[in-house]
């Protein structure tokens, strides 16, 4: 029967890199990366993503040793089901699914406002439209062809990133049209560092909601040719990567941007004119840069949709397997594909997305900032469940050497992601609290994520009567039930 075929192992090690690296570079980096700079200059920028960078780094060497020994696509949910807690995996699996589900919905709302640069007359509705159903097909089609899209879509991000970086030294070492700045940019004002600790506080939420998406290389294991080799692989080049892009950049924008240029503020996706990417590039001399990099944002919006896509379709159909979701999502077409997961993602991503067309889409508002909170619920689960599947392994004698891959400083790693990511969750908007009146509303959307969770969580404890599994019961087989 089809069901019992299973997903396709076709991802290869490219494929695998190159959705790790695209996770953590989009918007997060070429629209807002001069907000985060104006903010906290560009000394605070470095240290806030450097601390970042280590919890991202210990959450994918945690998911990594976890998804090398039991590579399956429902990942952190499969994870928490046998080594936590099955409400947990319920809840975490639901989380995750509607994070990106939602978050489809989001980027076919930046897709339009970006096509808006170049055909203004035309109506979003039309570009959301075309985007959805070219994203659905990639997907339809094979395991292989979204891997492929991805690698192309992540592959142009990679290559601008590269050429600013490269663009930016020259203008430093005053190789290019203009003279060089020095180190003026570092030393006026406040700079490096401007607001002190409470502007990096609020530098670790924009660098969080950043690195959003590495954690797909998880459930991206369930459909990799080789997990055991091609997991670790793509989890060191993660940290050094981000380490590379992102340091990189915010240093050419320290250097060739005052933190005090008011263009630095702007976050506005439809106004990529005045992004510090476009800005370096004419600088440099490339008179199209606005229409480049408006190119390249658009890339990354339709490679964050289709990953979106991709991992929440595969989260429903584990989650049909693990009897946490409907049987129906089980049914797989002929090259593998979970049609009817990726039909219900597919239509629940364009529900959410015309809730932004209704009523000044106060309704969507609500939803993309219960998905922004999703993600770092995901986190936080993540570093529980390495902690316990740890615990569980040595616990039942075996052997650690026998892990085909082993994260680094356990326990420490796991636990300093923990405490970071809910400090992190904790001051999402953690000036609603200060002043004379606290800004209750600013407070409920910002943190309506985490009361949704809970329920969920409750709701399925209260009705399966579920309890933490004992170290010694812990599931340790290397297999799919």
């Amino acid at each position: 029967m089809e069901e019992k075929q299973g997903l396709r192992r076709s991802l290869k090690a490219r494929h695998m890199n190159m959705i790790a690296i695209g996770g953590a570079i989009g918007t997060g980096l070429f629209v807002a990366g001069g907000e985060t700079v104006s903010s906290a200059g560009p000394g605070g920028a470095l240290v806030s993503y450097a601390l970042i960078g280590i919890m991202v780094y210990f959450l994918m060497t945690s998911l990594g040793e976890m998804a090398a020994y039991l590579p399956v696509s429902g990942s952190f949910e499969t994870y928490a089901n046998r080594y936590v807690d099955k409400s947990l995996g319920f809840a975490l699996g639901w989380n995750y699914w509607f994070n990106w589900a939602i978050t489809l919905a989001a980027e076919l709302v930046a897709g339009s406002l970006i096509m808006k640069y170049w055909f203004p007359t035309v109506p979003a509705a039309v570009w959301s439209g075309m985007f959805l159903i070219i994203l659905f097909l990639l997907n339809y089609l094979s395991t292989r062809s979204y891997g492929e899209s991805e690698f192309i879509f992540s592959g142009i991000k990679v290559v601008t990133v590269l050429v600013f970086l490269f663009a930016g030294a020259c203008l430093i070492l005053g190789i290019g049209p203009s003279s060089s700045p020095g180190f003026t940019n570092w030393t006026i004002g406040d700079a490096p560092f401007v607001g002190g600790f409470t502007s990096m506080l609020g530098i670790f939420m924009v660098a969080g909601f950043s690195f959003q998406g590495t954690e797909m290389i998880g459930i991206a294991a369930g459909e990799s040719e080789d997990p055991e080799k091609n997991i670790p692989r793509a989890v060191h080049s993660i940290f050094w990567r981000i380490l590379l892009f992102y340091f990189g950049s915010f240093i050419v924008i320290g250097f060739l941007i005052p933190y005090t240029d008011p263009n630095l503020l702007n976050t506005d996706i439809a106004n990529i004119s005045i992004s510090p990417f476009t800005l370096v590039f004419e600088r440099f001399g490339f008179t199209a840069a606005a229409s480049l990099m408006n190119a390249v944002i658009l890339t990354a919006v339709l490679s964050a949709s289709n990953s979106g896509l991709y991992v929440s379709t595969r989260m429903l159909y584990s989650m049909a397997e693990t009897g946490q979701a409907p049987k129906c999502f089980l049914k797989l077409n002929k090259r593998g594909v979970p049609v009817p997961a990726l039909l219900a993602t597919a239509a629940f991503g364009l529900a959410a997305f015309l809730t932004s067309l209704i009523g000044e889409g106060k309704a969507y508002d609500w939803l993309v900032n219960i998905s922004g909170m999703a993600g770092f619920i995901t986190w936080i689960g993540i570093a529980i469940c390495h902690y316990r599947f740890r615990r569980a392994y040595v616990a039942q004698g075996r052997d650690l050497k026998d892990l085909p891959y082993r994260a680094t400083l356990f326990p420490f790693g796991p636990i300093l992601a923990l405490i970071m990511c809910i400090i992190i969750t904790a001051g999402q908007n953690y000036s609603a609290f200060l002043g004379p009146h606290i800004d209750w509303y600013g407070a409920s959307v910002a943190y309506i994520g985490i009361p949704v969770f809970l329920a969920v969580f409750l709701y399925h404890k209260a009705k399966h009567k579920t309890h933490i599994v004992p170290l010694q019961k812990v599931d340790l087989s290397r297999h799919q039930k």
